[in-house]
């Protein structure tokens, strides 16, 4: 057994680098460390748990299965040690934590804003990190433990995660102001007639492909922003989420339509660590976005339709 007195804690924060990295170099830049500092720790990791942790394999570095196993235990076990050691009350005036959240972009464009100027307000030196959009139900434990919080619209539970719900949506047809279809393209006709575009992971022509419909693709675009972008400036046809397109319609210059075949309403559920419930920060954090999604649902009613 490991004599904890002979532990220093910074080893372990640089174990977790190494083990996510797998690399000694990439592993210094991720904690800010040196090259050969980071080196010298592997080292003395070596001795302590008695494994290489680290082994080449042809032109590249590749974790022992001990170290493959530490990987899905450590950063829990870290977590838990911060959390120990963090003071006992959360000061937003004075704090300076990093919030780490995954959004999707038709989600961050009608809450984020909002969720900053919160911040700005009750926290300026906190700092909110948006990731780059990948389906939570995707990504790796360690990816998931490394979050405050996410969106999705999937209703489905996570394992050691708290679902609650945001707000409801449903899709809707988007076309430039004064397109040449707009009066016909609530007919099944005018839709299959239409060219459209594509949004990268959707599954809506999935959906419309059980229903014996496919729709003729002009373009597809990685994001429900960039579709309605796309479809201000050409005679495309979008369709997106309801709210995200009455948001924009106005400043782009674009209206809305109901389609000849509905998915029906959908509702988007922000997803927590139950890990963080009593921490302070993250549900400080957590009852800002709920209330921007209620401001969400109240500007929606209010908007003429």
């Amino acid at each position: 057994m490991v004599n904890l007195s002979s532990v220093d804690l910074n080893l372990l924060v640089t174990l977790e680098a190494l083990l996510a990295e797998a690399h000694v170099g990439r592993a210094a830049r991720r904690i800010g460390r040196s090259q050969p500092a980071v080196s010298h720790s592997l080292l003395r990791l070596r001795e302590l748990l008695g494994d290489a942790l680290l082994v080449r394999v042809g032109t590249r570095m590749e974790l022992t299965p001990r170290a493959l196993r530490l990987r899905q235990s450590l950063p829990e076990a870290l977590e838990r040690v911060r959390t120990l050691l963090a003071p006992e009350s959360f000061v937003p005036k004075t704090s300076t934590r990093r919030f780490q959240v995954v959004i999707h972009d038709h989600l961050a464009d009608l809450v984020v804003p909002a969720i900053v100027r919160r911040m700005s307000v009750e926290a300026p030196r906190a700092r909110l990190e948006v990731l780059p959009w990948e389906s939570p139900f995707a990504m790796t434990a360690e990816r998931l433990r490394s979050l405050d919080l996410f969106t999705s619209c999937e209703a489905v539970d996570l394992q050691g995660f708290e679902r609650q719900a945001l707000f409801g949506d449903r899709d809707v047809l988007v076309v430039r102001r004064d397109h040449p279809r707009l009066k016909r393209l609530g007919t099944l006709r005018a839709f299959a007639e239409a060219r459209h575009i594509a949004v990268t992971r959707d599954p809506l022509d999935t959906w419309l492909a059980t229903k014996g419909v496919e729709r003729q693709i002009g373009l597809t675009v990685p994001s429900y922003l960039q579709a309605l972008h796309a479809a201000a400036a050409s005679d495309l046809v979008a369709f997106v989420p309801r709210r995200l397109a009455e948001a924009l319609a106005a400043p782009l210059a674009l209206v809305t339509a109901k389609p000849p075949l509905d998915q029906g309403p959908y509702e988007e559920f922000l997803f927590y660590p139950r890990r963080r419930e009593d921490d302070e920060a993250a549900r400080w954090l957590r009852e800002i976005v709920v209330a921007v999604g209620k401001d969400v649902t109240t500007r929606s009613r209010r908007s003429p339709r």
